[in-house]
């Protein structure tokens, strides 16, 4: 009788394919994660250009900001509230001083390669890992 030989797949040539897939895998997880980071910083500086602009309502509304024992502007302005961080889900500290003259809010980015344009979160502007809000007037 003859001997049949089934051809298939030896196992270096399966740990091959499979140390290809996972290294795949691996980058394709990098980036995900990169452009969700991205999207989420993308979110706050939105967020705190709305507080900004529902701020400057205000100013325009009542000649003043916000005082700091008060330091939110209502749904009039914001219709939502204060936004929240999409990774948190707290919302965003607006510290306003006591005479209405000024107001500052700042979010810490996430990712790596997005630059904010503060320091710290004191609005001490510059570059830096936060973005940062204040006062137009």
């Amino acid at each position: 009788m003859k001997q049949r030989f089934v051809r298939g797949f030896t196992l270096l040539e399966v740990l091959v394919v499979v140390a290809i897939i996972g290294i795949l895998i691996s980058i394709g997880t990098a980036a995900f994660t990169s452009a969700q980071k991205k999207s989420r910083d993308g979110r706050r500086q939105g967020d705190l250009r709305a507080i900004q602009n529902g701020l400057e309502q205000y100013y325009a509304d009542n000649r003043a900001y916000p005082t700091s024992a008060s330091c939110t502007v209502g749904t009039t302005y914001l219709p939502a509230g204060i936004p929240k961080d999409p990774k948190t889900s707290v919302a965003y500290t607006i510290t306003c001083d006591a005479t209405g003259a000024t107001y500052c809010s700042c979010a810490l980015l996430e990712g790596t390669t997005t630059l904010g344009n503060a320091s710290d979160a004191s609005c001490t502007f510059g570059s830096g890992a936060y973005f940062c809000v204040k006062n137009l007037q």
